[in-house]
C-alpha cells in the first residue's frame, strides 16, 4: 500500500499526490511516536449509518460503491501478490517440511484472491480492472522489501502483511456489512503467525546476533508499509474520501489516530512475540 518511499535513512523519495491533511497528520504522529498505543482500546460503538446497512442498500451511493470497488481491488491483488511471494519464499526454506508449510499458506492467500475476484464479479465489476490500479505500487513495495534470506522473509510474512490487514480491518469496520465480512474473511491468518514465531525465535535464540539484523528489518518494513498504504489510498479519490469520512461514518482525527495507535500497538506485540525489539 505511499507517497513516497522511506529508506533506511528515514528520507522520502518519489513523491506522489499528498493525503487529505487529516489522514497524513494522524500516518506521521503514529510514525513518530512508535510507543504511543493506548493500553485499553476503547469498545467500538454499535454500527451506525453505512456499517449498518447491507451491500444492496449502501451501493446506491455511487462514491460508496467506487471506494469499495477500489479496496476489494487492493486487497485482491495484495492477496495475489502475497501467493506469488510465498511460493518464491519456500524456495529458501531449510527442510522440507518448511517448504511445505509455506506452500499451504500461499494456497490460503490464493483461495483468498478467489473470494475477493468472485465477489467483484458478482457486483458486476471487472476483477482485473479493479486490481489494475494498485499494482505497481504493491509490486514496488514487494521489490524495494524483497527477503534476502529465510528469516527476513518469515518476518516480512508476519509483521509487513499484518500492518498492512490491521489498517484494512480498521477500515472494514465502517462497511457495510455484507463487504466488512467478506474483508475480515480474507484477512484471518493463514497460519504463518505461529510458524513464524516458532522459527524466528529458534534462530535467535541459536544466535542472538540475528536479533538486532532482524529488528532493523521490521522497522524498515514497518516504514515501506505504512509509505504504500499512503500511496493506495492518496491516488484513488473514493478512497481517501471515504477514510476522512465522506461517505462512510467515523473518521475524524482523533479516530484516526485512535485507528493508527491500534495499529502500532499490535504491531510491538508481534515484535515481542518473535523476541524483537520495537
Amino acid at each position: 500500500m505511499c507517497v513516497g518511499r522511506i529508506h533506511r535513512n528515514g528520507v522520502m523519495s518519489a513523491p506522489h499526490r499528498a493525503l487529505p491533511p487529516l489522514v497524513g497528520r494522524a500516518i506521521v504522529r503514529f510514525m513518530e511516536t512508535p510507543d504511543n498505543a493506548t493500553e485499553h482500546p476503547e469498545e467500538a460503538p454499535a454500527a451506525t449509518g453505512i456499517a449498518a446497512q447491507d451491500w444492496a442498500t449502501a451501493s446506491a451511493e455511487p462514491q460508496y460503491r467506487a471506494a469499495v470497488v477500489d479496496l476489494l481491488g487492493a486487497l485482491a491483488y495484495g492477496e495475489l501478490a502475497a501467493f506469488e511471494r510465498l511460493a518464491e519464499d519456500a524456495k529458501l526454506a531449510p527442510t522440507l517440511g518448511d517448504k511445505a508449510e509455506l506452500a499451504k499458506m500461499a494456497s490460503a492467500e490464493f483461495h483468498h484472491f478467489e473470494q475477493l475476484s468472485d465477489r467483484l464479479a458478482a457486483v458486476d465489476e471487472d476483477p482485473t480492472a479493479a486490481m489494475e490500479p494498485f499494482a505497481k505500487a504493491l509490486d514496488d513495495f514487494h521489490r524495494q522489501t524483497a527477503p534476502s534470506d529465510w528469516l527476513e522473509g518469515l518476518v516480512k510474512a508476519y509483521v509487513g502483511d499484518s500492518i498492512a490487514s490491521d489498517f484494512y480491518r480498521e477500515v472494514a469496520a465502517r462497511l457495510d456489512t455484507d463487504t466488512r465480512s467478506l474483508v475480515l474473511a480474507v484477512l484471518d491468518d493463514t497460519g504463518h503467525g505461529n510458524f513464524a514465531v516458532e522459527k524466528v525465535r529458534a534462530a535467535i535464540e541459536a544466535d542472538p546476533r540475528l536479533g538486532g539484523r532482524l529488528a532493523l528489518w521490521a522497522r524498515r518494513l514497518m516504514g515501506e508499509a505504512l509509505s504504500q498504504a499512503q500511496r493506495v489510498v492518496a491516488d484513488r479519490d473514493a478512497l481517501s474520501t471515504m477514510l476522512v469520512g465522506g461517505v462512510a461514518d467515523g473518521f475524524d482525527l482523533a479516530e484516526v489516530g485512535r485507528m493508527f495507535s491500534r495499529i502500532t500497538e499490535a504491531h510491538t506485540k508481534r515484535m515481542a512475540a518473535l523476541g524483537l525489539a520495537a
